[in-house]
Parts: C-alpha cells; structure tokens; sequence
C-alpha cells in the first residue's frame, strides 16, 4: 500500500526491514528512490530530530561514485526519513549467505571499492562508524570488475552516528555490530576515521573465511577478543596481503592505514589473487562445550540463514532486522575486557578437521593416548628386558652388598 513521505515523494513498497527502520521502493520528482523510514520512536525523539536536521549538510555534500547518494532528509510528522539512491542489487550479506566466501580476486575488488567510498568520506570529515557487510550494496547493472565482482556501494552513512546521540546513549553504551568494532570504540574512546578501516578489514577477513576473525558466541566474548586476541592468520592468501589485513587490523588506531592508502594497496596486490579459488578452510569452534555430542562435521548452512558470524544485538528480531543492528550495548569494564593475559584468536582449522572439544576430536585423543601408552610399556619392558640381559652374567659372582643393591632386602 502507497504511503506519502513528505510531500515530495510516496513509498510504494517495502524493500527490506532493519532495526533502525525500514527501507521502501519509492518514488520523488526525479524518478524511483529508495526511503529509508526510521522507526516511529526515533523520530519521536526530538533530540534525534535535532541531530538529523544538524548532519543534513553534510550527508546531502557526499556525492561519489561508491557511496550511494543522499538525496534528502525527511521531517515530517512522526515520519524520519533518508531519501537514497536506488541501487539495482543487492547487499554484501545476502551474497555471503549464498556464496559463504569470496574468491579472494572478487573480495579484494569489494573492499577496494568501499576503501574508496570511505576515503571520500573520511576527507568530508565523515566517519561511517558501521561497516560490515549488510551495508555494502553490488549493483548488478554496473560493470563487472574483478573475478566477476559487481561494483560496491557503502550506504547508511550517518545513521549511527544519528542514532548515538548522548542521551540515549550515554557514556556506558556503545553503538554498533560486535564482529566489526574497533577495539578503541570498545574501551570508550571517541570514533575517529581508524574505525571505519577496521572494520572493513573485518569485513575482507571474512569474505575470504567465511566468518569474522573475533566473533562466535556470546557478543560479551566478542567485544573482550578485538581488545585482548590477536588474529590468526588466512592459510592460502598470498602474505603480502595478509600483512596488509594485519595493519588495518591493529589495536592501535594509529598504525592503520588511511582508506585512501587501502584501496591503492588492494588494486596493487589484485594480480597477486587474480584466478584464485575461495579458500578452504574451516570456522574455528568457540563454544565446545556447546558440542558435546557432535560427532560429525556442521553441515553448510542453509542458503538465507543468518551466519553465525554475525551476532544481533537485536533480541527477537526477524531474519530481516538482525542485519542491522544500529543498537545499543553496555560498555564492558577493564576487568571483563582483560579476561586473563593478551592471546591469539582461535586458528581456522583445515577443511573437515573435527572441532576442538567435540566428542569426535576427544575419541581421537584418547585414540592417541592409548597408542603412547602401549608404545610406552612396550618400550619399558624392552628396556628392562635389556636391563637384565646385561646384568644376569654378573649376577651369579656378586656378593651380598650388590644383591642388596639391586633389590630389596627380605625382612
């Protein structure tokens, strides 16, 4: 059913549902558009409106080839909304949920499209502050690039930043996706431009595994990786890119590269994974005691269901709305984040390997330990064996001090 958003333009038809609002097919005075209509009890939230007529300016200024355009914002009544460019495709995510991983030449093209769209950002003085795949958009009537990639567009500028006000928010909470949050956002610290890189590193880690370098289980967990672990390395991509990932994925902000410098730096590597099929390599467990009657190897997801790899904030949410997930977070204090010394996050295990901790990985420990031991008491009786060969000549002409010497004596 046709809805008017303002008096410019009319929302036909529901396109996609987040927490933060839903996404319609529209129409305006230049042709189709996509609206982004925030939840009613955001735009009841007058401190919010304030906001978002403040950030107008700028979203409507940011205006490149990968980043989709901002055309308007929308007060009106109860209705707040951000009127986009309508691109022909679609997300990153639902690509992933078919695909489970890239082949890295299509990744790296993704990601160096993106790198470029925050570059223009960050130079308005912009940060995303929510990258992750569900707000990459491929349009599929664009050229195709590399490996077969369509081009990438970064959307929802703006919107967590808009939603983060410091009366909802306040000094405790964070906002954002557990798997792609800089370690500094975690700790407390004001979002700078180093969060974006971060974040889309983590979003290039999981193209190419299929899961995120630090998520799995409980977001609690999640948050206490990206500060305490540090990543695992990808077994099959070339190292040059691999030490590429490990800077933009630093603890320290500082030591990131800049979005401008990514991008040159994937175009340069893109011969290097040029023909390169998807890794092989398995999610890495963490939760074994979850498994304890696992023994066969997780089947493949369902094609359309959620991937574990990223964790909603959202409680009950539909299969739609926990893709987006501008929601609000307890920060964890120090002694929760330090969680025992500094580590490595969980390695990615070879394809079909059983789970560390599953009833099949134990059966084959145990499998293991009983060949030591046989092996053990095999070679203790063969040395004892040999023991008594080489005694039992001398034993005859010993007296009684080397009788007592070599066993006890008899009470």
């Amino acid at each position: 059913m046709a809805r008017k958003i303002g008096s410019r333009y009319t929302a036909h038809q529901i396109l996609g549902r987040g927490s933060a609002g839903t996404v319609w097919l529209g129409e305006g005075p230049e042709g189709p558009v996509a609206i982004k209509l925030l939840r009613e009890d955001l735009a009841s939230d007058q401190e919010l409106v304030g906001r978002f007529v403040q950030e107008r300016t700028a979203l409507l200024s940011l205006d490149h080839a990968r980043v989709v355009g901002v055309h308007d914002l929308v007060v009106d009544g109860n209705d707040l909304a951000l009127v986009m460019d309508l691109v022909r495709g679609t997300d990153l995510r639902t690509r992933l949920d078919r695909e489970r991983r890239l082949a890295p030449e299509a990744a790296v093209a993704i990601v160096a499209d993106v790198a470029d769209g925050l570059a223009a950002a960050h130079a308005a003085g912009i940060v995303h502050r929510d990258v992750k795949p569900e707000n990459v958009l491929l349009d599929m009537q664009g050229p195709l690039g590399p490996g077969g990639s369509h081009p990438a567009l970064l959307t929802d500028f703006g919107v967590a930043k808009l939603i983060d006000s410091p009366r909802r928010t306040r000094a405790t909470k964070i906002i954002g996706t557990p798997d792609y949050l800089a370690p500094e956002i975690i700790e407390g610290l004001p979002p700078r431009a180093a969060v974006d890189i971060y974040a889309l590193a983590t979003v290039l880690y999981e193209l190419l595994a299929g899961f995120t370098p630090f998520g799995g289980g409980h977001p609690g967990a999640i948050l206490r990786r990206h500060v305490t672990e540090t990543v695992v390395p990808l077994p099959g991509i070339p190292d040059e890119l691999w030490q590429l990932m490990v800077q933009c994925l630093a603890k320290a902000p500082a030591s990131r590269l800049r979005a401008s410098e990514l991008a040159a730096r994937l175009r340069e590597l893109q011969p290097l994974v040029a023909g390169m099929p998807p890794l092989d390599v398995d999610e890495p467990d963490t939760e074994p005691a979850a498994e304890e009657a696992e023994e066969e190897p997780a089947p493949e997801p369902t094609p359309g269901a959620p991937r574990r790899g990223a964790v909603p904030l959202v409680p009950r949410s539909s299969p739609d709305s926990n893709r987006d997930t501008h929601t609000s977070m307890r920060v964890p204090g120090p002694d929760e984040l330090a969680g025992g010394a500094r580590g490595t996050a969980r390695a990615p295990r070879a394809s079909g390997a059983a789970r560390p901790g599953s009833a099949r990985h134990r059966a084959s420990a145990r499998r293991r330990r009983i060949t030591l031991g046989v092996a053990g008491a095999v070679l203790a009786a063969a040395a004892g064996i040999g023991t008594w060969a080489a005694t039992s000549g001398d034993d005859a002409d010993a007296g009684p001090q080397d009788t007592n010497n070599s066993s006890p004596s008899t009470p």
